[in-house]
């Protein structure tokens, strides 16, 4: 079924020319140049439909949630226009179908939150004046950029703190496919851990699903059972952290302040907030100026750490906020050698520092993280 809707809107930092007075816009890292032949055509706000396509319902109060409002920032920065979305989106030929259907229905725009690979490319490459984003996408087309969050940068600050609550260094991941995203939020997290306690261990158990609240409960009590006592994951739900909760122990999050649902296992989570990106990619559109890009959403905007739990010690904070502050203002990057990986071989020398690409294309696990290489 095919959903309307619309609400409120959000930004960051001015980027410039911008729909609605005020609007700020995060800046975003290009990493990758996607090609196209010219701008596409502008489009009159009353004649356009923006669709979106998410891999989770919107209500699972994580990642398409965050999507979700996205949209509704669309659609209050620019009231005239049409929005609609289809959740829940099976990597199968349905998906397909479904994203052959926005263009039928005259989408002009079409976002796909999550990847989709060539159920999305097929379709991409048929309906050249239509504008497709993949978020987290691979294969950059004429028609089809790409976007993504730094989020190993606050994996790590989040690690900091992990890893001075836990009295046995030994944490817990709750992982939904070995896929870069994964290795990339592993690593970054256990290396933030590893600062304040370097004998710290980081076992993951994939459950090959973005969203399984059953899975991701079973996953993290085989974790709390095995002796980790704090959980990160990257689950679109609140499952592991009520585990927490129940079993004493302490968690990260992802994608949303879950909170609630475990008030004293809290430690942090990983925030995403694509409002801001999503308007400034629709104006462009809307004015003739859109072509694909291929961006990273940094950290502070886009992606960030969530405020600290309440039982987070405050020096266990203070000393994790001024990694986080070195992060940001460029002075300190985390991931610089000399790293080895889970079998011990130097991935990157002393001296050298990983790029933005090798990270969000990250495939290989360092020491330390166990459970995702072969």
């Amino acid at each position: 079924m095919i959903s309307t809707k619309s609400l409120s809107r959000r930004g960051f930092l001015n980027m410039g020319a911008a729909a609605g007075a005020g609007l700020l816009l995060p800046k975003t890292g290009l990493i990758t140049p996607a090609h196209a032949a010219g701008p596409l055509a502008p489009v009159a706000e009353e004649d356009a439909h923006i669709a979106f396509g998410h891999t989770g319902p919107t209500s699972d109060e994580g990642w398409t949630w965050a999507h979700d409002q996205g949209m509704k920032a669309v659609a209050a920065a620019f009231p005239k226009l049409r929005t609609s979305y289809v959740e829940s989106i099976p990597y199968s030929a349905d998906a397909t179908r479904i994203y052959r259907q926005f263009v039928a229905d005259d989408a002009c725009m079409v976002f796909a939150t999550s990847n989709y690979g060539d159920f999305l490319y097929d379709v991409a490459k048929r309906a050249p004046d239509v504008a497709f984003y993949e978020c987290d996408g691979r294969n950059p087309l004429d028609n089809l950029g790409t976007y993504y969050v730094s989020h190993w940068y606050p994996s790590y600050v989040a690690g900091i703190a992990a890893g001075a609550m836990s009295p046995s260094g030994k944490l817990g991941y709750v992982a939904s496919f070995p896929v870069p995203s994964v290795y990339s939020g592993t690593n970054a997290f256990l290396m933030g851990a590893r600062t304040v306690n370097p004998e710290a261990t980081l076992q993951t158990i994939v459950i090959n699903s973005w969203f399984d609240p059953q899975a991701a409960t079973q996953a993290g009590t085989a974790l709390i059972d095995n002796g980790c006592d704090v959980l990160f994951g990257i689950m679109d739900e609140a499952g592991y952290l009520q585990v927490a909760e129940e079993r004493g122990a302490k968690a990260v999050m992802w994608n949303t302040d879950l909170r609630r649902y475990g008030p004293n296992a809290y430690i942090s989570s990983i925030i995403v907030d694509f409002k801001a990106f999503y308007v400034e990619q629709v104006r462009r559109r809307l004015v003739g100026e859109w072509t694909p890009t291929y961006d990273l959403l940094p950290f502070g905007g886009g992606v960030d750490v969530d405020a600290w739990g309440e039982t987070v010690p405050a020096d266990v904070a203070a000393k994790a906020d001024a990694v986080k502050a070195s992060i940001m203002d460029g002075s300190f990057n985390p991931f610089s050698g000399e790293i080895k990986d889970s079998k011990g071989n130097v991935k990157v020398a002393k001296g050298e520092t990983m790029s933005e690409q090798e990270l969000y294309h990250w495939n290989w696990s360092i020491e330390g993280v166990s459970g995702l290489d072969a």
